[in-house]
Parts: structure tokens; C-alpha cells; sequence
């Protein structure tokens, strides 16, 4: 086996253990510390689960987390695909929170405008 191949199976077994975590798609870390509460960080998780739930989104998981070291761009929310890419999205508003969940969780399709920095591999 060359190491394309190694690369290749071990995101496969990823995936699959994902699947049997909970079969979910999606993981949602929304920032909750001191800053991005006083950004309206609050708000924007409340939108959040509103429109997962109003979709039927099932295969979506929202965790609370504390500060990312981003307080000049709060609120705050990373999208983990479970097996693929971390995007990070900054300046939300509830609005915003809505674009995301029916674009990004929804349609799987990423709003460029309101993410910063590259995409990373999740872990």
C-alpha cells in the first residue's frame, strides 16, 4: 500500500466510525465566551437551532464551546464536516446564522462571504 492508499482508507475508516458515533454530518461549534455573548453570540445559536430544527436537520450536531481567540470577529461558529473540512464563519448576526444553516448544512454548499480564513482538515 503507497501512502495515497493509506490516505484514502484511513478517511474511509473515519467516516465510517462517524456514522456509528451518531450518524451525523455535521458538527457545530458555536463560540459562548464572554465576547461572543456580548457580540450576540446568544441570538445567532438561537436562530441556529431554530432553522436546524425547522429543516429537520438530524444529522447535525451543535456544541457550545468557550473563546477561539477570535474576540475582534465574534460571534463566532465553525462548521465540521465529520471527515472533511473545518470552516470558520465570523460577524454573525441571526440572519447570517440562517444563510449558513440552509446553505452550508442544507445544501452543503459553503458562504465564502462570511468565512475567514482557509478551510482545514478535520481531525
Amino acid at each position: 500500500m503507497n501512502l495515497e492508499e493509506l490516505k484514502k482508507l484511513k478517511e474511509k475508516v473515519k467516516q465510517q466510525i462517524a456514522l456509528r458515533e451518531g450518524n451525523k454530518r455535521y458538527r457545530v461549534l458555536i463560540s459562548m465566551g464572554t465576547s461572543g455573548i456580548v457580540a450576540g453570540a446568544r441570538e445567532v445559536m438561537k436562530a441556529m437551532l431554530d432553522e436546524i430544527e425547522k429543516r429537520g436537520l438530524d444529522d447535525v450536531e451543535v456544541r457550545v464551546t468557550g473563546e477561539h481567540g477570535l474576540e475582534d470577529i465574534e460571534p463566532v461558529v465553525q462548521i465540521e464536516e465529520i471527515g472533511g473540512e473545518k470552516t470558520t464563519y465570523a460577524r454573525l448576526d441571526p440572519e447570517k446564522a440562517r444563510l449558513i444553516v440552509v446553505e452550508h448544512l442544507l445544501k452543503g454548499r459553503k458562504v465564502e462571504h462570511l468565512a475567514v480564513g482557509k478551510p482545514k482538515q478535520s481531525d
